[in-house]
């Protein structure tokens, strides 16, 4: 998400960086890239417009030109702003009111608005600890209903019975019903969308907002339609007591117009950000996280909250105390790889790190992609147990038969071997706590040469 926009701010700010003062003129010149910069990546008009509006008075202050570090100093103006626009702070989800909590989404035919009500479903069982039952209220798509159950079945979700015929405003008392009988803290109604807005499903929707008196009504949008979802959003804020905004298909948003414009426009809060199709792909949205992505500087925390999310935390501490003992076979090696996919691959690690365009360019150059970490996977599956934990044993016959098995050549095998040979002096100097020189803009340059 935000990679357009990203490598369009990199290049402004490095030319503003050069800069040993800044006058009028460089910093109208930076703004005029800034503009359309984010007019490139979709963002509404009027939100570009009051956005310069917002940094131009501040970025020609006194006080900015005549800063030992001037391009630094704008830098941290457009960086606020953008947090400001994007909503100041994560806001979470409003669950203060007396069980079972109603939550209503709403959103276009086609916005990812069944597969969200159920991330948003486990989302707060596994973080908030609520047990939480789910009810399509969608009587009109084919299999909307059976889609929604078929989903509570594959995640162990709750989902309200099925009855053939029944009306939205019925289905709604019946789960509100259930979920009482039942012990649910929380029920998400799953409402009908249109491929547009139209009379009848805002009408529907003011009505089924009456019967269940929602403790939050939340928009699901998809952000690769840019300012339509903005628009989208505008029309569901003036029809409903709209109080927040979920984005799915992030993680396939280049340009992420969508983001910038909707709380501006909508003036409620996006909670959350759908990055995948995987029920465990949904992230908090924090503003001042997606601005450091959007000027390329990273989010770190985010990373490492990832990490110890999806990492198998006894793999590590396993691990770590082989390399206590200066120990790191094939089989750790593997382990790593499998680690790196399940967090999203290279691409997605990358995408969490300062100077990312850089990165991404040079991992071009490279001939770096996601293929090399299931490559190396079949390889090192090709071993044998003995040649996992001493790989200084695989002779030109070994490497052939590795090569046959993994449907790769010798040429593949002494490349994994070489970026072993690597990672292990790597890990020896880890155990040693010799850590100098690693680190080169806070990723280790080590990184890169096991691909390579």
């Amino acid at each position: 998400m935000f990679e357009n926009l990203t490598n369009k701010f990199e290049e402004i700010f490095s030319s503003l960086k050069k800069a040993p003062s800044l006058d009028e003129k460089q910093v109208d010149e930076g703004l005029k890239g800034i503009r359309l910069a984010l007019l490139e990546a979709d963002v509404s008009l009027d939100v570009v417009k009051e956005f310069i509006s917002r940094v131009k008075p501040k970025a020609l202050g006194q006080e900015i030109i005549r800063s030992t570090s001037p391009g630094d100093m704008v830098v941290k103006i457009v960086y606020d702003e953008i947090v400001s626009f994007l909503g100041d702070k994560n806001s979470e989800i409003s669950l203060n009111a007396v069980p079972p909590v109603p939550i209503m989404l709403v959103g276009l035919q086609g916005s990812g608005k069944t597969t969200t009500t159920s991330k948003l479903a486990k989302f707060l069982e596994k973080n908030n600890k609520k047990k939480v039952m789910m009810a399509s209220l969608d009587v009109y798509r084919p299999a909307a209903q059976e889609q929604l159950r078929l989903l509570g079945e594959q995640n162990n979700i709750e989902t309200l019975p099925i009855i053939e015929g029944q009306l939205p405003v019925d289905i709604c008392r019946r789960a509100l019903s259930a979920a009482n009988l039942n012990g649910c803290e929380v029920v998400l109604f799953d409402t009908a969308g249109r491929t547009q807005i139209d009379f009848q499903m805002m009408n529907e929707i003011k009505q089924i907002e009456t019967i269940i008196n929602p403790a939050e009504t939340i928009l699901v949008a998809d952000s690769l339609t840019g300012q339509v979802a903005a628009n989208v959003a505008k029309e569901f804020k003036n029809t409903v007591n709209l109080s927040g905004i979920i984005l799915t298909r992030a993680d396939g948003d280049g340009r992420g117009g969508a983001a910038l414009s909707m709380k501006y426009v909508a003036e409620v809060p996006i909670k959350f950000l759908g990055v995948g199709e995987k029920i465990e792909n949904f992230e908090v949205f924090h503003p001042d996280r997606i601005a450091n992505r959007i000027l390329g500087m990273g989010d770190i925390v985010s990373l490492v909250e990832k990490a110890s999310e999806d990492l198998d935390q006894e793999n590590l501490k396993k691990t770590e105390e082989k390399l206590k003992k200066g120990q790191f076979s094939m089989e750790d090696y593997l382990s790593q790889l499998r680690q790196m996919k399940k967090m999203g691959g290279i691409e997605g690690i990358m995408s969490f790190l300062p100077g990312v365009s850089k990165i991404k360019s040079q991992m071009d150059q490279s001939g770096i992609d996601e293929k090399i970490i299931t490559q190396n996977e079949a390889v090192i599956l090709s071993m044998t147990k003995q040649e996992r934990e001493n790989p200084k044993i695989i002779n030109g016959s070994r490497k052939k038969r590795i090569a046959n098995g993994s449907g790769t050549d010798i040429a593949t095998i002494n490349k994994l071997l070489k970026q072993f040979k690597m990672m292990s002096e790597m890990m020896k100097k880890m155990s040693k706590g010799n850590m100098k020189g690693m680190v080169d803009k806070g990723i280790p340059p080590e990184l890169f040469n096991q691909l390579k």
